[in-house]
């Protein structure tokens, strides 16, 4: 293997607690601008959202801002709140372990040019020889593009990198079908579906994974 390829949200990283953060604002907001209760309003915008599921725009929160004529930037409430970007603590060690094993490293995702942002807010874009998001294809996994424009920019096969990411919808049914192989993060140890060519709970658990592959 020469090359290893991550997602970000909820791989390396979480937004929740930023969430958490912006989502009762964002429902006061709605709530005013239509004159609706509070909790109507959570459940039109929280609607919304769920009814573009995996589509490209559901992976921007900008998006959804301009579709309630809401007056906010998803790039200024990360750069006011960065303590709320969460890294999980088993990434710097993965990364810096990869890194001096020689391997590349790369990000897909389905995320908008932010997600670049979140990676320099979070200490990880120095980690990756590319990154590559939503913006670069104009298109989101699993399309097989977006993976195949992040092999060209590594220099590498889709049989020499491994893919890591927390849905099997996009990272790996998208990964396994340019041929990678692809590796399920299973985080919050949900049911699987042996579809993955490897299940981890944490990113430790890469370094075996790689021992037998070389």
């Amino acid at each position: 293997m020469e090359a290893i390829l991550f997602d970000i949200d909820e791989t390396l990283l979480t937004e929740r607690p930023l969430m958490m953060l912006f989502l009762p604002q964002v429902y006061e907001e709605i709530a005013k601008k239509l004159g609706i209760r509070k909790e109507d309003a959570r459940i039109r915008f929280l609607k919304e959202i769920m009814s573009r599921k995996d589509t490209y725009e559901w992976h921007d929160w900008n998006f959804f801002f301009r579709l309630f004529n809401l007056n906010l930037r998803y790039e200024e409430l990360l750069t006011a709140y960065p303590h709320k970007i969460h890294v999980f603590q088993d990434v710097k060690p993965t990364l810096e372990w990869l890194k001096e094993k020689g391997y590349k490293l790369g990000v897909i995702t389905s995320g908008p040019e932010y997600q670049r942002l979140k990676l320099r807010i979070a200490k990880l874009d120095n980690y990756f020889d590319a990154i590559v998001t939503r913006e670069d294809v104009k298109t989101i996994k699993p399309d097989p593009k977006i993976f195949l424009y992040a092999l060209e920019k590594l220099k590498v096969e889709p049989s020499e990198a491994i893919m890591i990411g927390d849905s099997l919808q996009q990272d790996v049914y998208g990964a396994k079908n340019v041929g990678m192989i692809a590796v399920w993060i299973n985080r919050g140890n949900e049911k699987g579906y042996n579809f993955a060519d490897y299940e981890i709970r944490t990113l430790h658990e890469l370094r075996k994974i790689l021992g037998g592959l070389e």
